[in-house]
């Protein structure tokens, strides 16, 4: 081989390695710098108490800071958004829920993204079912009772939600549905629906497990059921809704990571692996559970499919109800 073909050997293969350097780079270096989480909702909340959960986890194990962005307006639409806007390098991320997933798409009509397609999924959080309490007040200790009760007080109950359209707002619209009784909504904003249904001024609402779990407790709700397929483990002794005679009664909430559309694959993969890893971490599982939550994991394509199981689930429900945003 003559010197001037080695040095086309040599250029070419050095070519080949500066392509090949970014993915293989990226995966060795990232992150660099901190990691920005956009939390959509208020800080103190079940989907902020998480995200922080894990991303103190994330810090550590990857060796970056991962700060929390609380962004919240919209039902979750503003910080969602400015997600989607974001450079899809991997160092803005968002920790989002049910509501702006799978249910703000058909709630507020016509939004100017669409999540399902402008964010990638990365991995699912937990699940949080949401569960039925009532007020000391009204006459029923088990699902069978209240529904008697309020069979035979047709549009004396008064329920509680943290907002129109929201899943609280829908668990009670599909239950009443289902069973076939009356009774008035009453939309809250946030917690102001917790404070009036412990004062007693409404008498029921489903509620997460984490926002009533003190609550009941302290004996000042009743808890009837659970919204999941399955018992939570937060709360093994309270059945499900489906477990009372309702199939397929599903209406929780959720939480996982999601990233901006074109955020690199080995971004996605070793986010992924990273929370999984922190999910079975035996302390970590222990302090979700404590906190209502059920750890959940998996990749980000069963995470994908679930999103779009959820969208289509909650496209049904929202028509059926009616429900608009404010």
């Amino acid at each position: 081989m003559t010197s001037s073909s080695r040095w086309w050997v040599a250029t070419l293969s050095a070519m080949a390695m500066a392509m090949a350097m970014p993915s293989w780079a990226q995966a060795q270096v990232y992150p660099q710098k901190p990691v920005k989480v956009v939390v959509a909702f208020t800080a103190g909340g079940t989907t902020d108490i998480l995200a922080r959960t894990v991303t103190q986890q994330l810090s550590e194990k990857l060796k970056q800071p991962f700060v929390i962005d609380n962004k919240p307006g919209a039902g979750g639409n503003l910080g969602t958004e400015l997600v989607v806007r974001s450079a899809p390098d991997g160092y803005t991320l968002i920790v989002n829920s049910v509501g702006p997933i799978a249910v703000n798409p058909t709630l507020y009509g016509k939004l100017p993204y669409n999540p399902l397609t402008d964010l990638v999924p990365i991995v699912q959080i937990a699940d949080v079912p949401n569960v039925l309490v009532i007020h000391p007040s009204v006459p029923a200790n088990t699902m069978e009772e209240l529904i008697a009760y309020a069979k035979a007080n047709p549009g004396k109950l008064n329920y509680g939600s943290t907002g129109i359209g929201t899943s609280s707002h829908l668990s009670s619209f599909m239950l009443s549905k289902r069973v076939g009784f009356e009774a008035t909504h009453i939309p809250y904003k946030g917690a102001d629906a917790l404070k009036d249904l412990l004062a007693g001024r409404i008498q029921f609402m489903f509620a997460t497990i984490p926002s009533v779990m003190p609550h009941i407790a302290a004996g000042k709700l009743k808890p009837m059921a659970v919204s999941s397929l399955k018992r939570s483990r937060s709360m093994p002794d309270v059945p499900t809704v489906v477990e009372k005679g309702f199939p397929q009664f599903e209406a929780g909430s959720w939480f996982g990571f999601f990233a901006p559309k074109g955020t690199p694959e080995v971004v996605i993969s070793m986010v992924n692996k990273a929370v999984n890893d922190i999910l079975q971490v035996p302390a970590i599982e222990q302090q979700m559970i404590a906190q209502g939550a059920d750890p959940a994991g998996g990749t980000p394509a069963q995470f994908g499919q679930f999103v779009q199981r959820e969208h289509d689930k909650w496209r049904l429900i929202v028509r059926e109800s009616g429900a608009k945003a404010e």
